[in-house]
This record gives C-alpha cells, sequence and structure tokens, in this order.
C-alpha cells in the first residue's frame, strides 16, 4: 500500500530531528574550537580539522537525509510512492544508526560524535529514541533494505526523479536513448584500448547541444539551467565517465568568459564553445600546487608589444592534444607571490596529432606534453605541459585587467562542483545498473545470486544512496539557478556524488566476485574511473574545509 505524502514526512520527521539536534551540538562544539576574537581563525581550523570536517560530512548527511524525504514526499503528491518512500526511509533510517560509530569521512578515517562534541545524554535523547530506532528498524534493517532491492525489480525502475519539468523529461529521455546507443556500445573499448574519444561522438554531442547547454541563447548556446546540466551530465556519465566529463570544460571555459571576459571575447568564443567548433581545457594546476592555487609559479611577461611569453609547467591537464583553447592561470605580476599577482588568459592553440597524440600531441612552438599514464578516466588523457616563452595574444587576457584571475576562477568552482556531483552519481547509477543485471543473471547453488540476501542488501543501499545524492545534487543545482551563492550547496554535492560512485562501484565489483576484476566487465571500469571523483576538482578534503567554514561563519 501507499503512504500519503505527509505520513512519509510525518513518519521521518522523528529522525530528521534528532539528526538536526546532533548537528547542533555539533555545530556549537566546534565553532567554539575554531573561533578566536568571535571570528573563525583559520590556525584553529586546521588544528581541529578532524572535527571540522566531521561536522562538513554530518551537515552533508543532514541535508541530502532532508532532500531525499522531500523527493518522497512530492513524487507521493502525484501518484502512489511506496518504493520512493522506502528509499527515503533506507536513506534516513540507516544514517541514523550508523552515526552510532560515528560519522564516515572516508576510508580509514571516522571521527566519534563524542569528538564532535554530541553528549550521551542527546545520543540517548535522538539515535536511541524509540521513534528514531522505529525508523531505522522499519526501513534500513537488512530484510528491509532487501525488500527495497525486491521492489525496484519488481517495478523495474529505481524511483522516479521528480524532474517536475516536462521539458528536462524530455531532456533526460533523449540523452539516455542517445548514451545506450551511442556511448555504451564503444565505452569498453575507449578505456580498454586506453584512446582519446572518438571525434564523432564529440560531434554527435555537439549537435545535440552538450557544450553549450547552459550559455545564453544570444551567445549561441541553448540557455538552459543547471538543472538540465546535471540531468544530461548524469545520463552521458552512465555510459561512461569521459562523455560526461566533456561538458565540464565546456562548462568551465563559459562560465569563466562569462562571469569575467569582454564583450569581444564573449562573441568571440561563446558561440564556437557552444558548437563543438573550439574544445577548450582548463589549465591550472601545477606540479608542486594543486589546491593550493595562490602560490602558482608560471610566468606570463610582456613583451613589448603588449602580448605575454608564458614560461612554466602544468599538470593534470585533460584533454590537452585536442584543446584549442587553454584557459591558463598564470602569475603576471612579480611583485605580488599571492592570489593578487594570478590572472586568466585565454590562450589558442593548435590541434595536436589524433594518430600520434603522444609524439605529435603539441605542435606549436614554446609548448611541450608528456602523457600521464592512469588507471582509469582515460578517454581524454592527461597531460604534464612546459611552457617556456610559449606566445598568448594581448587579447587573451580574460576581461582585459590583470590581477583577476583567481576571482574570475572562484566564480566557475560552484557549476564545476556541481557538474562533478552529476557526474559522480551517473557513474554511481550505471554501478547500481550493472549490479543489478549480474545478480540476475548469475546463478549459484541453484539460484540468481540476488537471491542472497547480502547481495540484495548492497543493492537496496546502493539505491538509496544513489537517490539521496541525485536529489542533493539537483538541490544544489535549483540554488544556483536561483542565483544564490552556493559553494556549500555545490560542496555537499560534490562529496555525496562522489562517495556514492566509489561505494557504488566497490559494491557492483564485490557482487560480480572475480568477474568484477576482470577487464572484459564493465564492473572494473567503473571502478577506477570512480576512484578519481574524489579527487578532482577540488579534492573532497578541500570541500570539507569548504563547507566547514562556511558552516561555521553561519549567523
Amino acid at each position: 500500500m501507499s503512504t500519503p505524502s505527509v505520513d512519509i514526512a510525518a513518519e521521518l520527521q522523528p529522525a530528521l530531528t534528532a539528526l538536526e539536534a546532533l548537528y547542533g551540538q555539533a555545530l556549537s562544539h566546534v565553532r567554539q574550537l575554531v573561533t578566536q576574537g568571535g571570528r573563525v581563525s583559520s590556525r584553529l581550523l586546521n588544528q581541529h580539522q578532524l572535527a571540522a570536517h566531521g561536522l562538513a560530512y554530518l551537515a552533508t548527511e543532514l541535508e541530502a537525509a532532508r532532500q531525499v524525504t522531500r523527493w518522497a514526499a512530492s513524487v507521493s503528491e502525484q501518484r502512489p510512492a511506496d518504493l520512493e518512500r522506502r528509499i527515503a526511509g533506507a536513506y534516513v533510517g540507516e544514517l541514523c544508526r550508523q552515526l552510532g560509530g560515528g560519522v564516515e569521512l572516508g576510508p580509514c578515517e571516522s571521527v566519534s560524535l563524542t569528538e564532535l562534541g554530541v553528549s550521551p545524554a542527546l545520543r540517548a535523547e535522538t539515535l536511541d529514541a524509540p521513534s528514531v530506532r522505529a525508523v531505522s528498524e522499519r526501513y534500513a534493517s537488512g530484510e528491509a533494505l532487501c525488500e527495497l532491492a525486491a521492489a525496484a525489480q519488481s517495478a523495474h525502475s529505481f524511483g522516479d526523479p521528480a524532474l517536475g519539468d516536462e521539458t528536462l523529461v524530455a531532456i533526460q529521455a533523449e540523452f539516455r536513448r542517445f548514451t545506450q546507443q551511442e556511448v555504451e556500445p564503444i565505452a569498453q573499448h575507449i578505456h580498454r584500448s586506453d584512446v582519446l574519444i572518438p571525434l564523432e561522438l564529440i560531434e554527435k554531442m555537439a549537435e545535440l547541444g552538450v557544450f553549450g547547454l547552459t550559455i545564453p541563447e544570444q551567445y549561441g548556446g541553448q540557455g538552459l539551467d543547471k538543472v538540465a546540466m546535471c540531468v544530461v551530465t548524469e545520463e552521458l556519465s552512465r555510459g561512461y565517465i569521459g562523455a560526461g566529463s566533456l561538458g565540464t570544460r565546456a562548462e568551465i571555459a563559459a562560465e569563466l568568459i562569462l562571469g569575467g571576459g569582454t564583450e569581444e571575447q564573449k562573441q568571440r568564443w561563446l558561440p564556437r564553445l557552444a558548437s563543438g567548433e573550439v574544445l577548450p581545457t582548463a589549465v591550472f594546476t601545477e606540479p608542486n600546487h594543486g589546491s593550493d592555487l595562490a602560490h602558482l609559479k608560471t610566468r606570463a611577461e610582456r613583451a613589448t608589444d603588449g602580448s605575454y611569453r608564458v614560461t612554466g609547467a602544468k599538470t593534470w591537464i585533460t584533454h590537452a592534444t585536442r584543446a584549442d583553447l587553454m584557459t591558463l592561470l598564470v602569475r603576471t605580476s612579480a611583485d605580488d607571490d599571492g592570489y593578487g599577482g594570478l590572472s586568466m588568459l585565454l590562450a589558442t592553440k593548435t590541434r595536436g596529432s589524433e594518430t600520434a597524440p603522444e609524439t605529435e600531441g603539441f605542435p606549436d612552438a614554446g609548448i611541450t606534453g608528456t602523457e600521464i599514464k592512469v588507471l582509469g578516466y582515460r578517454g581524454m588523457k592527461e597531460f604534464e605541459i612546459g611552457f617556456d616563452q610559449f606566445p598568448v595574444e594581448q587579447s587573451a587576457l580574460l576581461g582585459g585587467v590583470e590581477g583577476q584571475g583567481f576571482k574570475q576562477l572562484m566564480v566557475t568552482f560552484e557549476s564545476a562542483r556541481i557538474q562533478t556531483a552529476a557526474r559522480g552519481v551517473g557513474v554511481a547509477q550505471a554501478a547500481l545498473d550493472q549490479a543489478l543485471k549480474y545478480a540476475e543473471e548469475r546463478v549459484q547453488f541453484g539460484a540468481p545470486i540476488f537471491e542472497f540476501p547480502r547481495v540484495k542488501r548492497k543493492i537496496g543501499r546502493m539505491i538509496a544512496r544513489v537517490m539521496a545524492s541525485r536529489q542533493l545534487c539537483f538541490f544544489a543545482a535549483r540554488t544556483k539557478d536561483r542565483g544564490q551563492r552556493c559553494d556549500l550547496e555545490a560542496g555537499m554535492a560534490k562529496l555525496a556524488g562522489t562517495r556514492a560512485a566509489w561505494e557504488a562501484a566497490d559494491a557492483c565489483v564485490q557482487i560480480h566476485g572475480g568477474n568484477g576484476y576482470a577487464e572484459e566487465y564493465v564492473a572494473s571500469r567503473l571502478l577506477v574511473d570512480a576512484r578519481v571523483l574524489s579527487i578532482f576538482e577540488g579534492a573532497n578534503e578541500i570541500q570539507a574545509h569548504v563547507i566547514a567554514r562556511r558552516l561555521l561563519e553561519q549567523d
């Protein structure tokens, strides 16, 4: 039987109230630890990093619990929503049960509630309260999670994402078909052969408008919102993370130009980015400076004609040989060794050879590249790039004013992290797809392994985590679409989405057993593809630090 929407929210409310009480006491405790003179001290925040990051993860889980509950209630307003009720209950109930052992930060890392300042009395009043335990027992017991997996299998659905808009529903359907027809059939070949994504696929994606999704129509884009970006990114990443990631570079470049470029730069570059004529790459990271962008060393010196000459080294540059445009973060002021000395250049380059990218990938004078061999995420290839008096035209300075590079880059972080969260959800969904399919087909001891409780329970838990991460991703995107600051929400979405990807991919391999370790199976690719998500676009440790500071600075 379905449950009315008011019952879904009401049934989970005691658990949500308990989580909010735990978070409130933890916030107060950590704030006392890191505050000095009425302000958050960076020194104290670093000193108490474990507690601060534990707070960030607790807040993330709480927000995901809120969003998945609201989602289930909204679906039930339209139709019977038994599956959605089970999913929301599983996520909220299991979270309450798990917190008894502390807040999980990642593999080999956790913070106890005691370290977060939660008193035994409050724990007894919340996690141990009969009403909260009832939620966990009803929805997150081993039996309940098995029932969730069985319900999803019977319904041939992992839950209605409740996009709430006919356009978004149509976009999702279109890209699901495209991914099944064009991306999934070649994904394993790209990965196992370690080759670039075929240009033919990129051209088809361009025709569908992938590279201009959020670029305004006046500049040749589709003018869609960030929620649409999430939907498209998830579907493409569900087929292959490389396909979902192609749009990231265009998103970052477009955000930079829209936010900081001159009108001439917008007119010159945005239509070409939107059409896929120009493929961009982000050139920010240096060998000794990853997250520490303030101390980048690559310098751009003015020549007598006003142009720049760039010298230095960059690393982890994705899709570098094919790129026509580099968004290049450099130091233009020798007198300022901090953020104020950084500028962003829209530097053009010649595409490298398609047949010999390793040896002929960088034909321009003053630039060389060496491929970085990686475990997964292979379809665009990673490079370390060296610049030696590489020429960049004067008009390439973003916005026409030096010293604005870091501020301009900061504008892109929110969208890039939301997009990365959507990539994580796509990979997690792919792992869930593969796990269920294999569990249904693999017969052991006379029955499909789906019937084994530990397999079925894994799938039930995957379903709940994937949907909660998806709804948190949409929540961050909608906040961005309203024009509100959302570095907090974007960071939370990235934490949740990338964790979902890794946990789902790992569980998928385990369900496959020995076959999951074989390269011929998709499960093995998903594992190595998922692993990178918690590292790039701001490592999850950095995300937790940003989230913690924002939470602690809020009134």
